[in-house]
């Protein structure tokens, strides 16, 4: 067998984020350590549950720890840890390559960003734990080998694009992290990370929650002044989701969630609960302050880490968070669960969905509480997750009123403000039965429709519902607050005031007998398209506006249906005219003034695509639409 060094590149990625890290974009270098024990502590957890799992792996469970070696003389510094180890593939698979989704559209914006702060946020929404190595070191040197195999691995690399990987015989099992230290004077190299002391502040600052032995030889002085070393434990080991907030500080807080997340910001809220009797749990959440590049991309892995008494069992479990909460992080440790429960026996498990219902309504009520008392809080998790929230609407009945309290939409009420339900409630007009909405691609679309015309002018207050969501869950929520959600582009509206529909009854019974030959020839013109051509009383300036029946489909809606691999059946629309435009009462005049329809055919089909790409949609055949038009422009010059 070849025993030679291997030299490998990085892939493209990687090699990326790792100059981006060896040319120090985080100020903080410090983090470099709390990433490599974290790391170490997870391989910990896992050799413990894979030995628990299968009997006839050969491992010493009995001292798993974490061992901290440092060498002045030589200026390196060795994580060590005794856990699962690492097979070769491994290596390279979780060092060469970063498998993680959006590392495009991170190194994008790591390039587009010139502000640190904003840099810093960026490699926290990623996690790259391992590479901050190479901000204070000028080679790393990994030695491993995977619990019950008999070879290690030996992984080497100076972060210019390449590494080297040879099989090793004689690795300990576990992991071995070793830096190259950067000289002490260095330009960029602000601390020694050589010297006891600092390592030792490091990981009571940043680490001390870990709950396994972070060992390290210290030096002590002797009453005679005689110097020696000694090997300490360093960290408290105290599982900080059983402390209580009078026990433990904000800090610890923060640093065990970004211990857990591999997030390098602060969280925006902490969530601890606690629940006695005869099912017992404590959970310790938290809802991030950003929301993570992958959180809608279906390959991302989601849920809270699950512990039972103190003892890890998995780092995703997502039985215990729903879809739309995926962005929680946290740790739940049950008293009452088999160490030998698997995913399926989760999904299935009575005391786990019980759990799991408390957990969505304490984070839930967090929010709701955030609304009311920090505004400034809430409007950044909104910013950050409330399209992901929304989703709930679709999927959670149990909690869909609560989803509603703490949901906020865009309005025409504050172009700038988001708005409550609870709010736009309060606002209503005298009379005002239903909650408007108009769903659409933007903002300045869906105020530029056609649709919004009436409203406008009768000063009433429409959500402006941007997020592909949206167009989901409107269909599946009936009301709030006993006021209907009503579609303003569908179904018959009808803003006039009794006094207004008494004054104008006769003047629209004229129109009707006026409109009705020319509303039946345009239905059977358009017929391919329409099911039906109507006057329209939401309309003060446009031609024409296409509308749905009370219970259609949306065009968005039906899109995303087939763009998922659902087919179905062409929706008709209505077309609707407005009488008191010039174009519609000159055609109607023209109409019924020629014997033929020549020409007019064509204005009604000009009519209609306008209509259609006033809304945001897309005509059939666009190249006929233009050349119907150029003609129809050369005629008027």
């Amino acid at each position: 067998m070849d025993t030679q060094p291997e030299t490998l590149e990085f892939q493209a990625e990687a090699r990326q984020l790792l100059q981006l890290m060896v040319h120090s974009i985080y100020s903080n270098k410090d983090i470099f350590l709390r990433e490599l024990i974290s790391n170490a502590s997870d391989a910990l957890d896992k050799l413990r549950l894979e030995a628990f799992r299968d009997k006839d792996l050969q491992v010493d469970t009995a001292d798993l720890h974490i061992d901290l070696e440092v060498d002045k003389a030589q200026r390196t510094l060795t994580v060590r840890d005794n856990g699962i180890g690492m097979s070769r593939d491994e290596v390279v698979n979780l060092i060469g390559t970063i498998a993680k989704s959006g590392t495009a559209e991170l190194l994008r914006k790591l390039k587009e960003s010139k502000d640190t702060g904003a840099s810093q946020e960026l490699i926290g929404q990623f996690g790259v734990g391992f590479y901050s190595s190479f901000m204070v070191a000028d080679k790393v040197t990994l030695v491993t080998r995977r619990a019950g195999e008999d070879q290690g691995t030996r992984w080497e690399s100076s972060g210019e694009g390449t590494y080297t990987i040879e099989p090793v015989d004689d690795a300990a099992q576990g992991t071995a992290v070793t830096l190259h230290l950067k000289p002490e004077d260095s330009e960029d190299h602000l601390f020694d990370y050589a010297a006891d002391w600092k390592i030792k502040e490091i990981v009571q600052r940043y680490s001390d929650f870990i709950t396994w032995p972070i060992r390290m030889e210290v030096e002590r002085t002797d009453g005679e002044g005689k110097t020696t070393r000694e090997l300490q434990t360093v960290n408290s080991m105290k599982a900080l989701w059983a402390r209580s907030r009078e026990e433990a500080s904000e800090e610890e807080f923060k640093e065990f969630y970004k211990h857990i997340s591999h997030d390098w910001t602060d969280p925006l809220e902490i969530i601890q609960m606690k629940a006695e009797g005869t099912f017992e749990y404590q959970a310790l959440l938290f809802i991030p302050s950003h929301a993570p590049l992958d959180l809608y991309l279906r390959e991302r892995k989601r849920g809270v880490q699950l512990y039972v008494k103190r003892v890890f069992i998995m780092d995703d479990c997502e039985a215990l968070m729903p879809e739309y909460l995926r962005f929680v992080k946290g740790v739940v440790d049950a008293q009452d669960l088999s160490l030998n429960v698997s995913r399926e026996i989760l999904q299935q498990d009575r005391q786990i969905q019980l759990m799991r219902r408390r957990l969505v309504k304490k984070v839930l009520s967090t929010v709701k509480t955030m609304l009311t008392e920090n505004p400034d809080r809430y409007q950044t998790f909104w910013k950050e997750f409330g399209p992901a929230v929304k989703e709930g609407l679709v999927n959670d009945f149990d909690n869909r009123e609560t989803i509603l309290e703490i949901a906020s939409f865009d309005s025409t009420h504050d172009a700038e403000k988001p708005t409550t339900l609870r709010e736009y409630v309060e606002r209503m007009k005298e009379g005002q039965e239903h909650i408007y909405y108009l769903t659409g691609a933007s903002r300045s679309i869906i105020e530029n429709s056609p649709h919004m015309e009436a409203f406008r002018a009768k000063g009433f207050e429409v959500l402006v519902l941007t997020d592909p969501v949206d167009e989901m869950w409107v269909d599946s929520v009936n009301e709030f607050d006993g006021k209907h959600f009503q579609s303003i582009a569908k179904g018959q509206v009808d803003l006039d005031t009794e006094e207004e529909k008494k004054s104008a009854e006769s003047e629209r019974d004229q129109q009707q007998k006026d409109y009705a030959d020319l509303l039946s020839w345009l239905t059977k013109k358009l017929e391919e398209n329409v099911k039906e051509v109507r006057l329209s009383s939401r309309l003060t300036t446009s031609p024409a506006c296409i509308v749905g029946d009370a219970h259609d489909v949306t065009p968005t809606l039906e899109k995303m249906y087939r763009a998922m691999g659902q087919e179905l059946p062409p929706v008709k629309r209505i077309l609707e005219l407005n009488p008191a435009h010039p174009l519609v009462s000159g055609l109607r005049k023209a109409h019924a003034e020629r014997e033929d329809d020549s020409g007019l055919a064509d204005t009604a089909e000009l009519l209609y695509g306008m209509a259609l790409l006033a809304e945001g949609g897309e005509l059939s055949d666009p190249s006929r639409f233009m050349r119907l038009l150029a003609d129809r422009l050369a005629h008027t010059l």
